[in-house]
């Protein structure tokens, strides 16, 4: 009795590659899949190779498709949703910074399609989730070179202002998101007037800060593992949305993670070692951050404070609005965050206050809240 071998199954087409991708408007699948064909000549492409690398909060998502040798990142970021712009401009930026960002080797602006080198297909927060203790501080010491190297390239005019408008705008989405629409509270005259007073302490603390170029969201879900083991920098992604701001920032998101926690200790230690390079760069001539690490580090925790109530706001409403529940399942790290900054200071105390009494840590006295 004989047997035959079953035909192999065909080669998947790059048509059939790119609709497995997932597109909500099948017309901008098809103009995905002529774009990709018309450049697998000129950048020996393998269209049929394409597949998902990552997405993120924003509209935009991220594919990976093999080259000669290589492989290279496609972005997909539909014009209407998402400026392209920023990204392009501050990507030069950084490069000429003498950071490792992504080069950007074409764009097509009118549909919001850009081909990318792959800077790498491990973020520093897989490598850190299996490295021992030396390759951890190894990691975090290379994003502090990275940051420090950044922040002196800053200069005036060419980022937008992280500006009191855009600071309050920002920590409105606690009240807004967190508050009102994920906990269903309303705050009372007296509630709401303490938290302004926090908020107005808030920003003039972080305007007063000596300003730099401002990642943004600068941790290590957006820091990458070079593929090449000489290269000694990590890669910096998600960077579109960078501003001129306070120094503090960059400092505060690396080291106080939104999706990841470090302790007090190793914390503390990686902040002095940006400290102490910041400073011989010239970047602490303020006040007597030069000499006090103390002083340095009061503003990065109130500028931190800062971040984690908006990203608070920011992951209800990616829940609620945006339908992304992922994110919310993050936010007892934000109240950890937020808890053990305001309790550290007496200015901050009305927001300990409040943050007990919305996440009923402790019964509340004085207050009532009503339901929305």
């Amino acid at each position: 009795m004989s047997t035959s071998t079953p035909p192999a199954a065909p080669a998947p087409s790059p048509q059939d590659a790119v609709a497995a991708l997932g597109w909500a408007e099948p017309a901008r699948g098809l103009a995905f899949t002529d774009w990709l064909l018309g450049l697998s000549t000129a950048h020996h492409l393998q269209p049929a190779s394409v597949r998902v690398a990552s997405a993120d909060a924003s509209f935009r998502r991220y594919f990976r498709v093999d080259g000669q040798g290589a492989t290279y990142i496609l972005m997909d970021a539909p014009p209407d949703k998402e400026n392209s712009q920023p990204f392009v401009t501050i990507a030069q930026l950084m490069k000429d910074a003498g950071l490792l960002a992504p080069q950007v080797l074409t764009w097509d602006q009118p549909h919001g399609f850009m081909l990318l080198d792959d800077l790498g297909q491990h973020t520093m927060m897989q490598v850190l989730q299996t490295a021992d203790a030396p390759r951890r501080q190894d990691l975090f010491e290379q994003a502090v070179d990275a940051l420090v190297l950044w922040q002196q390239a800053s200069r005036a005019g060419v980022l937008p202002p992280y500006d009191e408008a855009l600071l309050r705008r920002e920590l409105q989405l606690f009240p807004d998101w967190y508050i009102a629409q994920h906990k269903h509270l309303a705050l009372n005259d007296q509630q709401q007037q303490q938290l302004q007073l926090v908020f107005d302490r808030l920003v003039a603390n972080n305007l007063a800060a000596p300003q730099v170029f401002v990642h943004r969201d600068f941790m290590p879900r957006n820091l990458m593992v070079a593929n090449h083991p000489a290269e000694p920098r990590l890669g910096v992604l998600d960077f579109q949305d960078a501003v001129y701001g306070p120094i503090t920032y960059d400092i505060a998101s690396l080291m106080r993670d939104a999706f990841a926690s470090w302790d007090e200790d190793f914390c503390l230690d990686i902040t002095v070692r940006y400290w102490q390079q910041a400073r011989a760069a010239g970047l602490m001539d303020f006040e007597d951050w030069a000499t006090d690490f103390g002083a340095f580090y009061r503003a990065v925790e109130w500028m931190g404070l800062q971040r984690h109530l908006k990203v608070a706001g920011i992951f209800a409403r990616l829940t609620l609005r945006d339908g992304k529940p992922k994110y919310l399942a993050d936010t007892p790290r934000f109240i950890g965050y937020m808890r053990a900054t305001a309790s550290r200071y007496r200015e901050l105390t009305p927001l300990l206050r409040l943050l007990d009494q919305i996440e009923g840590v402790q019964a509340a006295s004085g207050f009532a809240f009503g339901r929305v």
